[in-house]
């Protein structure tokens, strides 16, 4: 099946000659630093080198979740809640942001010991979060069949749409002043004096005061090719979305083995969380040794794939000018195919547990490319090899919910504004000055 379908959107056609900060990537982080800046009266330029948002921008699953994250993570999640909290005001248009909480189910000692460790040491930095007994959890999500250990519950977290939020902010963010210009990749950075000038493009050069990069998937070999080391590896999550139908909730919920929550046209949105494509390409053998934590805890949840990816990523340029054909213009959206037997196998773990979804009908599958981290956590800082460059980069597949935090966050260090929050857990140098391993976050 196809992948979700955005909200359409009429971009620009015309090429700028220069801009004040040039945005490399239109997902929800490049699209809200555009808002923020333009709403600061700094005119900005996104850059994409395909559609606005048609890769994992559209096809996460909405979540907005201060639940479960590295503490250290949190601060920024929770400013992520303020925002989206008001961004039907600023964009003036409903992205179906909907606060109805979001609950983790616990099917084991272990598990629910975990959740109990997080609730105590994100007291402070999430203080409504709180721990369920089994019988709260059958309250809260009526109609169970299985005996949970308990949970872990935030009544603050929630959801949007994704189909509908970047698409919005986009139009507000053009209204404001901002330029988004689609089908237009960028090859590389202009220099001059060891400072960022601008952006090459494959339509020409754009000079700007300030970069940012907030290029998913693609941000590795870009800044790769630039002599800057960055290490991400690709996972596929895969999501459906039933027909309308009468379901146990409106608490997003989160099981072992699958997640579920309430879609604005009635359905819902569900994934395996126990089954994640995992693509083999080059990097895992350049940098796969940065992951070897990582790739222990989530041994068993990984569905490896060699083969077609391993062949297109070898076969795809890894050294370009900016007078030569980038892969980014080769491959302008990232698309993985969606997997059935997956799908169906979410779908019946669901309704094993809450069988109001044994009737349930996929109206539609799609597959994302979440580009990962040693440590689950992004990057957003600036380059100190490239002075002007700033990253907004490496969200490992919670991108949508801190999307609208982690643009502004970007948008402030690029331009020299008070940081919303600490940047310090972003820092790009972590992952040179130590080896990163697994943290308690979830995909």
């Amino acid at each position: 099946m196809p992948a979700p379908a955005i909200s359409p959107v009429t971009t620009s056609q015309e090429m700028p000659r220069s801009t004040s900060v040039a945005i490399i990537g239109g997902g929800i982080v490049g699209l809200t630093a555009a808002l923020t800046l333009a709403e600061r009266g700094i005119p900005a330029v996104v850059l994409e080198k395909g559609r606005i948002a048609a890769e994992q921008s559209s096809r996460n699953l909405g979540w907005i979740r201060k639940t479960n994250r590295a503490v250290a993570d949190v601060p920024i999640a929770a400013a992520a809640d303020t925002l989206w909290a008001k961004m039907p005001e600023r964009v003036g248009s409903d992205l179906g942001y909907r606060r109805n909480g979001i609950m983790f189910v616990a099917g084991s000692d272990a598990e629910m010991a975990m959740y109990s460790n997080w609730v105590e040491a994100a007291r402070e930095v999430s203080p409504d979060s709180r721990l369920l007994t089994a019988d709260e959890v059958d309250a809260l999500v009526p109609g169970g069949t299985v005996r949970w250990q308990g949970g872990v519950y935030t009544p603050s977290d929630g959801y949007a749409e994704p189909t509908l939020a970047s698409s919005m902010i986009a139009r507000a963010a053009m209204e404001k002043g901002a330029q988004i210009i689609e089908n237009c990749a960028v090859r590389t950075l202009s220099t001059s004096g060891g400072q960022v000038r601008g952006v090459v493009t494959e339509r020409g050069e754009i000079a700007a005061d300030h970069v940012i990069l907030a290029g998913g998937m693609g941000s590795r070999r870009f800044l790769d090719n630039l002599g800057v080391a960055y290490p991400t590896l690709p996972l596929i999550c895969y999501a459906l979305r039933t027909a309308p139908m009468d379901g146990p909730t409106d608490i997003a919920v989160g099981a072992p083995d699958f997640s579920f929550r309430k879609h604005a046209d009635g359905g819902f949105v569900i994934t395996h969380r126990a089954a994640l494509g995992a693509p083999i390409t080059l990097d895992h053998l350049l940098i796969g040794t940065k992951y070897w934590g990582m790739l222990k805890h989530a041994a068993g949840m990984l569905r490896y794939q060699l083969g077609k990816p391993f062949l297109d990523d070898w076969n795809s340029p890894r050294r370009w000018t900016g007078d030569s054909t980038s892969p980014f213009e080769l491959t302008r959206i990232t698309d993985p195919d969606a997997n059935a037997d997956i799908a169906r196998e979410a779908l019946a773990n669901c309704a094993a547990a809450w069988p109001a979804f044994a009737k349930a009908e996929i109206a539609q599958s799609w597959a994302g490319t979440m580009d990962i981290t040693p440590d689950n956590n992004p990057v957003i800082d600036e380059v100190a090899a490239k002075p002007g460059l700033t990253l907004a980069t490496g969200f490992s597949g919670h991108g949508f919910g801190t999307g609208p935090a982690a643009g502004q966050l970007a948008a402030d260090i690029a331009t020299g504004h008070a940081p919303l929050v600490d940047p310090a857990p972003y820092r790009l140098s972590r992952f040179t000055a130590r080896s990163a391993g697994a943290d308690s976050k979830e995909p």
